[in-house]
């Protein structure tokens, strides 16, 4: 496998640039040569070169999806304890990121006091099914319900909401902060109303639903909206106390005890 022809060469360049086989043109004389040295066939060669290409076609997709997903951070399930919240069974997150419940168009609803993790293991969540190749997208619920206004306001919602088809999960971050009048009610009912049982939401809340009277104002359209989304749900309560106010109160102590003592004539104490 040699290759010491360099019109051949440049021929051949010029093919993998047109076919778009980035990892084909930049890698296959390292790897021929190393396949020759290795004695390796032209099959192994030829494999080695096409796992790398889909490799490499892998991990863009994924850096694509999570760009589009549009995550205001970076959150790593890894990085959520799921031993602060009682109740919560590592295995049900586990089964959740594998993703299985997309095909059945279920839903997830986070619940929990401000602070408790919901926004971070939701798009902790988002960021899994990236990696699976899944298509999703973050929407806190004000960005959302303007958005979806708008596109009312332009004659366009159906449209709009046919576009947001193309994700396989939606993220609704912060439902109960919305101070919802009839008309956002009514083009946020609309979503959720066309995308029962034909796509994903995720939605995160400090309410329990027996206060989303609150949020919807309507007793009939917050039963609509909440049995649409119990249908097929997973649902998960982080009841437990602020993992925020928790990690300033560390904070806070561990400065206490490592601030050096004044002495008395820092303190401007006559000895």
């Amino acid at each position: 496998m040699k290759y010491r022809q360099p019109s051949t060469i440049d021929d051949l360049k010029q093919l993998l640039q047109v076919l778009k086989l980035p990892i084909f043109l930049n890698q296959f004389q390292l790897v021929a040569e190393r396949c020759e040295k290795e004695k390796l066939s032209y099959i192994e060669f030829l494999h080695e070169l096409t796992v790398r290409e889909h490799e490499n076609r892998q991990q863009k997709r994924i850096q694509s999806l999570i760009k589009n997903a549009k995550l205001p951070r970076k959150k790593l399930l890894s990085d959520f304890d799921t031993t602060r919240i009682p109740g919560l069974a590592p295995s049900q997150i586990v089964n959740l990121a594998s993703g299985d419940f997309i095909d059945r168009y279920g839903n997830v609803l986070i619940f929990g006091n401000p602070g408790t993790g919901k926004t971070h293991l939701g798009i902790a969540l988002l960021i899994e099914w990236c990696l699976l190749g899944r298509k999703v997208r973050f929407f806190t619920a004000v960005d959302l319900v303007q958005s979806l206004l708008q596109a009312k306001a332009k004659l366009q919602l159906a449209q709009y909401i046919k576009q947001l088809d193309r994700f396989d999960v939606l993220m609704i971050d912060d439902i109960s902060y919305v101070p919802f009048e009839k008309s956002e009610m009514d083009v946020l009912f609309t979503l959720l109303s066309e995308r029962y049982e034909m796509r994903s939401l995720l939605i995160t809340s400090n309410l329990s639903f027996c206060h989303w009277d609150n949020i919807f104002k309507d007793s009939m359209t917050t039963s609509a909206a909440i049995d649409r989304l119990v249908h097929h749900a997973t649902i998960l309560e982080l009841n437990t106390s602020s993992y925020r106010a928790a990690c300033a109160e560390q904070a806070l102590s561990k400065a206490t005890i490592t601030q050096p003592k004044k002495t008395n004539k820092e303190e401007g104490v006559m000895t």
